[in-house]
């Protein structure tokens, strides 16, 4: 009987029996050998278990320092070193210059890996982003407006920053330029 209660308390904990631990050693070696971001409901039916289940994974495998990044497109490990230019962008504009300000930065070839705020109670609170063609501009609209959620620019009256890269340092220059025109960019 007490066997029983354990097995079953096990799986219902998200298998720290062994069982929970195999599974997150062999998606994160599937996440390594996978190019791109996964969608969380994706990698649930993958490895046969609930969205929660696998929330829960990606907690654990965080806790053990295995940096999983959380993006809109799904989640990612991140890439090795780039050769890639980085800068950050201090940013203001309302929430309807959203679509404006990242489509000129992925129109000059900038990708932006995150957007970032000051917390006056959490102090710095970050959201990845990983926008980097139009495309991933409009996916990111359209989850923005079927969830409704705010951006987190709305905490600060527009107020954020970026980081962004590029593959060469010119390219940021002419976006900044470009969000300087517009307003958006921060002096």
């Amino acid at each position: 009987m007490k066997a029983k209660q354990t097995a079953k308390h096990g799986a219902a904990n998200g298998g720290r029996n062994g069982a929970g631990a195999e599974r997150r050693r062999r998606l994160t070696e599937w996440m390594r050998a996978h190019e791109g971001p996964v969608h969380g409901d994706d990698l649930a039916r993958r490895f046969r278990v609930s969205r929660q289940c696998l929330v829960q994974d990606v907690a654990i495998l965080r806790a053990a320092g295995v940096e999983i990044l959380s993006t809109p497109q799904g989640y990612r490990l991140p890439q090795g070193p780039s050769s890639a230019h980085r800068a950050t962008l201090a940013c203001r504009h309302t929430p309807e210059q959203t679509e404006e300000e990242l489509q000129i930065l992925v129109d000059h070839g900038v990708r932006v890996l995150d957007v970032v705020v000051e917390h006056a109670l959490y102090g710095e609170l970050r959201g990845s982003l990983m926008i980097e063609s139009r495309a991933d501009v409009q996916d990111f609209l359209r989850r923005w407006r079927r969830t409704k959620a705010s951006l987190l620019s709305t905490l600060t009256r527009g107020v954020h920053l970026h980081t962004v890269e590029a593959s060469r340092p010119k390219n940021i220059a002419q976006a900044k330029a470009r969000l300087q025109e517009a307003g958006i960019l921060l002096k």
